[in-house]
């Protein structure tokens, strides 16, 4: 009996740690690939699918040659720039009071692999290599990070999923963040100071978001996961129109021919 009930336990137990993690609402922040605090500069090809904004501070340099994908806006300390970095606040508070899972103080996350959870360092996290996120088959896993002090990732370190992909990640980062040359990287980034992404980084499905300081771009790849890039589907009045039109047009020369679909009118 006793077997039994340590086997039931184990089974539940990541379920247990799933339950830990708390999804962080970036609200109008969510279309913000990039954010910064009073700055945001770029410097070579970046290429940016989502919004590139900065408030309450008002410079943004280097677009070009940095580039935006379609439907993406520059908002420098406009309403939708201030908004995003109000809401970004909340974001961050939420983030950091948010209950700690598992304390990975003084690992390297390089080489871990771990399932849906919150974890959390007192001070600063560092990832060399390759951190594996297990969804376990849930397409609505959350996975946060909580970080005293600083993030930072060494050159070609990289992050993957096993199990499913397209998992929230969210980095909520006590001071800075900096992502080392050739780095592919996931998640939003929430940073209380400022974020740094050293040449050739990307951040795929995700955005660097630095609530009072700067954001420091050199020949990056952001795509915030809804991206700005897509090319809308048709609507419903869109499509009648394509199909309805080239009908109207059949019917008016059937009828201007004195032809109809099943014989000729009647005089």
């Amino acid at each position: 009996m006793h077997i039994k009930i340590c086997v039931a336990a184990l089974v539940f137990l990541p379920l247990s740690i799933y339950a830990d993690a708390t999804f962080v609402d970036l609200g109008s922040a969510s279309s913000f690939a990039v954010l910064g605090g009073s700055t945001v500069t770029n410097t070579g090809a970046s290429q940016i699918f989502g919004n590139v904004g900065v408030s309450p501070g008002t410079a943004i340099t280097g677009f070009p040659p940095g580039v935006l994908g379609l439907g993406s806006t520059v908002d420098s300390n406009d309403a939708l720039a201030i908004a995003a970095h109000a809401d970004l606040g909340t974001a961050y508070t939420a983030a950091a009071m948010d209950a700690c899972g598992t304390v990975l103080t003084g690992q390297d996350l390089g080489g871990l692999t771990l399932t849906p959870g919150s974890y959390c360092f007192a001070s600063s996290a560092q990832l060399t290599g390759m951190l594996t996120l297990n969804t376990l088959g849930n397409p609505n896993a959350v996975f946060l990070f909580q970080i005293g002090s600083t993030l930072t990732t060494a050159s070609a370190s990289s992050i993957t999923f096993v199990n499913g992909s397209g998992a929230n990640v969210f980095w909520q980062v006590g001071s800075s963040a900096t992502l080392g040359t050739t780095t592919a990287f996931y998640g939003d980034i929430l940073a209380n100071t400022s974020i740094t992404l050293n040449t050739g980084a990307s951040i795929e499905c995700g955005s660097a978001l630095a609530e009072n300081g700067a954001v420091t771009l050199d020949t990056n790849n952001i795509s915030v996961c809804s991206s700005a890039s897509a090319v809308p589907e048709p609507s419903s009045a869109s499509l009648l129109l394509l199909i309805g039109a080239p009908a109207l047009l059949w019917l008016r020369r059937r009828r201007s021919l004195n032809v109809w679909p099943y014989g000729t009118k009647a005089s």
